[in-house]
């Protein structure tokens, strides 16, 4: 692409973010979205081959991110809207993975010898007609019986079983895996969702410079001094911002109790 092309679309996009921001509506803001969907592609580019999720799914969580920068963005800051809008993408696809992310994680090498294992079984079976044993599959992968053996452990404790599971005989009225799990961390888990609800609603009646601050830091992982990069302003600010936002939030909701 050209750069009077690049420029071209630049001026165009925050002639529509100054719009957006005079007049908030549904129709300017997926224009901003189409015109910036490079951003978006270009993360997703980076994430797709360090995970198990689409292309397509990232693009997706990736343009939530960007309409969130879009709604925070202020032309007043003299900030490029790709520098703002970039850790609110990759922010959104980081968190988006932690969440869909296995618990357990597995060294990259474990991975690669249980996959070169399963081919050597596979050749194994055709060719002998039968399971081969934990001593032959170590042979065949030069690596000793005991790690082959952790190595299967730690993948079979990798996938997760359903709590939806039998126990007990086939055919039995038995009960779930579930029912006779106890989950002592149901009631926690609820007040968890409480603490987090009335923690949004805290954020609300911060000024709006505390609360973007809060947001970069501890939303979308951002250093003090990327964070003030952002927002145009100094590290010794965010630092202060930071202080004067959790205590003001630590105030909010002590008096919401």
């Amino acid at each position: 692409m050209s750069t009077t092309k690049i420029y071209d679309l630049k001026e165009k996009s925050l002639q529509l973010l100054q719009a957006y921001q005079e007049a908030p509506n549904a129709d300017l803001r997926n224009q901003v979205v189409r015109l910036n969907l490079g951003l978006v592609r270009k993360e997703a580019h980076h994430w797709v081959n360090q995970c198990r999720e689409s292309y397509d799914d990232l693009i997706q969580v990736g343009c939530l991110g960007l309409i969130r920068a879009i709604e925070r963005f202020d032309l007043t800051q003299g900030c490029a809207f790709s520098s703002f809008a970039t850790p609110y993408i990759r922010g959104e696809i980081q968190h988006y993975l932690r969440d869909k992310g296995c618990p357990l994680r597995i060294p990259r090498r474990w991975l690669a010898i249980k996959q070169k294992a399963a081919s050597r079984i596979r050749e194994f079976r055709a060719r002998h007609n039968r399971q081969p044993t934990d001593v032959e599959i170590a042979q065949s992968l030069k690596i000793s019986v005991e790690q082959w053996q952790e190595i299967q452990l730690a993948c079979q404790n990798r996938q997760l079983i359903s709590l939806d599971l039998p126990v007990g005989e086939e055919g039995s009225n038995s009960a779930s895996l579930g029912d006779l799990v106890p989950d002592p961390q149901y009631r926690s888990f609820q007040l968890a969702q409480e603490d987090r609800i009335r923690l949004q609603q805290s954020l609300i009646h911060l000024e709006e410079r505390t609360r973007d601050v809060l947001e970069f830091v501890f939303l979308h992982d951002l250093t003090q001094k990327e964070t003030a990069e952002q927002l145009g302003i100094s590290v010794v600010t965010v630092s202060r911002q930071v202080k004067k936002g959790l205590k003001a939030l630590k105030s909010l909701m002590l008096t919401e109790l």
